[in-house]
């Protein structure tokens, strides 16, 4: 009850209501509790009291925004905790809208990104419990996916528009809270800086393997967003201030009862100067769209690969009395140049927002740069060099990556969802950790000597055969490639660190290949900064 009242008198006296808003405001929010007493005291049958309550908020939500949500004390406590601490669990961050699971996040170096859980999977049951359709609240759906760590689980996913479910097993694990998940020197005068979302202790993180890779003779930085769902929109003004000079705005935002807020950078960024490219592609959203965004508009930097997300409205939590939290969405963001970068939605039709990604792969602009089309009404000018940018539905880089497809199989994909590279990949290491120790105790040794031997594939397939995966010899051939890479690189992440892996990894990763040419490509990079080819 309590929860209700509270709720009714924020719309009821809002910031910025007229009075004659006001006394409509007023009346809707009598209209409503005396809706809610009428039920609660004359109905029927018994009545759930706090069900109720939490229908009704959720129902009023459901037709504003997307992003717009509720969650109440448990649920609300669990979900923030990506970002602050260490937890048990398989390492998502969810939403439960339309009695559906949406993967909102899968959290880098967790176990479910290990198997291969993507942002979008639905998830449809847990351990052959229907979860999907069924009106369970998120705590049920928390209780059944988190567990101990070592336990397993397995999950049922609906993924686009694919008839067929997939199968994961998942090894629940401690999910890691860091964010600066790699730091390297990609050249002698390139450093690599990989930030997985925006923490609490971002910042203090990046500056940390800033200044390491600083003293090892970095000049220029590749940052890579790739993948970053976002967080804290403050860690987004802070890290996007370590690159813009003092006064330059960063973002700003406003609503239609809440005025213009301008973020602006200070004097303190740690890289004002030097060459700086920025990867991202369609999941990198919110947060990184405000850094990648400035960046753009300002013309410090180069954007590689594909389109970003999409998400540019603002979500200010609002704690109810008992501890739950409703995010309500109260402004847009615009980039320093005035773009929105909110791509449309239809209110009420959730299900086709978070498709998105699906229809744009359907459309081929996951491939192919010229089936993305945007109406001139999104044309903006960066703001030094007058390049034509776009808003309305994500950062469009300077230079676009399509994805590769070419060695990517549904065999492959089944020896990723269920567990068995990164098994194989513990196992071997398990088996000849002295050896490797021995012989490769640098990781520029390991790149250039260890390689994934026929005998270590061919225990793979048998491990896949256990799982009753079955082989498929075509498909096998086309992915042989892209299969020794991951065991190559899965093992270096266990015998070195998350670092070492994305050092192996990025030898094939198009984005990173093509920033590091343009990069040490003097006239190129600043062609692309003066809206040259």
């Amino acid at each position: 009850m309590k929860k209700l009242l509270f709720l009714l008198a924020i719309y009821a006296f809002a910031p910025g209501c007229t009075k004659a808003q006001n006394f409509e405001e007023k009346t809707n929010a009598q209209k409503l509790l005396t809706a809610y007493s009428a039920i609660a005291n004359l109905y029927v049958d018994e009545t759930n009291s706090t069900k109720i309550t939490e229908d009704a908020i959720n129902a009023m939500l459901e037709k504003l925004d997307p992003h717009s949500s509720y969650t109440n004390a448990e649920e609300t406590r669990r979900m923030n905790e990506p970002l602050e601490a260490n937890f048990d669990g398989i390492g998502i961050q969810f939403n439960m809208l339309t009695d559906t699971l949406y993967v909102v996040q899968v959290i880098s170096g967790g176990p479910s990104e290990k198997v291969g859980l993507i942002a979008g999977d639905r998830i449809i049951s847990v351990d052959d419990t229907l979860i999907a359709g069924v009106k369970m609240n998120n705590t049920d759906v928390i209780n059944r996916i988190r567990g101990k760590k070592g336990t397993e689980v397995r999950i049922k996913v609906k993924r686009g528009a694919a008839p067929d479910l997939l199968e994961f097993k998942i090894i629940r694990d401690v999910i890691p809270v860091y964010s600066m998940e790699a730091a390297y020197m990609a050249d002698r005068k390139t450093g690599y800086l990989r930030l997985n979302r925006f923490a609490a202790s971002s910042i203090e993180e990046f500056e940390k393997a800033f200044l390491k890779l600083k003293k090892e003779g970095m000049e220029n930085l590749i940052l890579d967003l790739q993948g970053n769902g976002g967080g804290y929109l403050n860690t987004a003004f802070i890290l996007s201030d370590e690159f813009l000079g003092k006064d330059k705005l960063i973002v700003y935002t406003e609503g239609n009862r809440q005025p213009r807020w301008d973020a602006n950078a200070t004097e303190n960024g740690v890289f004002e100067k030097g060459k700086l490219i920025i990867l991202v592609d369609e999941s990198s959203a919110s947060a990184s769209e405000i850094v990648s965004g400035a960046v753009q508009d300002w013309d410090r930097g180069v954007i590689v690969g594909r389109r970003t997300f999409g998400k540019g409205l603002v979500q200010r939590p609002i704690v109810l009395p008992d501890s739950s939290m409703i995010r309500l969405t109260v402004a847009r963001y615009y980039t320093p140049s005035g773009r929105n970068i909110q791509r449309p939605y239809e209110k009420g039709n959730i299900e086709a927002y978070n498709n998105d990604i699906i229809e744009r792969y359907n459309k081929g602009e996951l491939m192919y740069a010229d089936s993305i089309h945007f109406p001139d009404s999104l044309k903006y000018g960066t703001l030094l060099s007058k390049r034509t940018v776009y808003g309305g539905g994500g950062i469009m880089p300077d230079v676009f990556i399509p994805v590769d497809s070419s060695r990517v199989t549904e065999y492959h994909s089944r020896l990723v969802r269920y567990g068995v590279m990164n098994r194989m990949a513990m196992s071997y290491l398990d088996r000849n950790r002295a050896e490797l120790t021995k012989n490769y105790s640098k990781i520029k040794t390991y790149k250039e000597k260890f390689a994934v031997t026929d005998r270590m594939l061919q225990d793979l397939l048998a491990m896949a055969e256990e799982e009753k995966i079955e082989f498929n010899e075509e498909q096998y051939n086309k992915s042989k490639e892209l299969i020794s890479l991951q065991l190559k690189a899965l093992i270096a992440r266990d015998l070195f660190d998350m670092s070492e892996y994305f050092q192996i990894i990025n030898e094939k990763n198009d984005s990173y290949l093509e920033a590091l040419r343009i990069i040490n490509d003097d006239e190129r990079y600043n062609a692309i900064l003066s809206g040259g080819s």
